[in-house]
């Protein structure tokens, strides 16, 4: 599980960079769906990982929504990360939420504040 779980965590990872690097184009270059999408992956994958890691085995079809109550189920400080805001779930990707820099900033930097969370509790490094 271990291995799964550090799988995880590279990927979202690396989706986190694809959507830096996507969001910091100039404004009128940014694929703004790809921001998101790249985020909500990562978001996605952060929250598997963490379970995996904590013996918890995650389904495809489980939602952004329930694998970030079942982290929090573990760990309090989940609560620290608000994913309200979130509008790119998984089962609404082609949302028209994720029109404009400004919209898929918000979804970056909920992502962010994952990342951060989660190299905060040392659970990445």
């Amino acid at each position: 599980m271990e291995t799964l779980a550090n799988r995880y965590f590279e990927i979202a990872v690396e989706k986190m960079k694809e959507a830096n690097r996507e969001l910091y184009r100039p404004e009128e270059d940014v694929v703004s769906f790809l921001v998101c999408k790249n985020a909500q992956i990562a978001v996605q994958n952060y929250l598997r990982g963490y379970l995996l890691r904590s013996g918890i085995e995650t389904k495809k079809e489980d939602t952004l929504d329930h694998l970030y109550k079942q982290c929090v189920n573990l760990n309090k400080n989940f609560n620290q990360v608000d994913l309200k805001g979130f509008n790119c779930q998984y089962e609404n990707t082609k949302a028209k939420y994720c029109d404009g820099v400004e919209k898929v900033s918000r979804c970056f930097e909920i992502a962010n504040r994952l990342d951060t969370f989660l190299r905060k509790e040392k659970v990445i490094g």
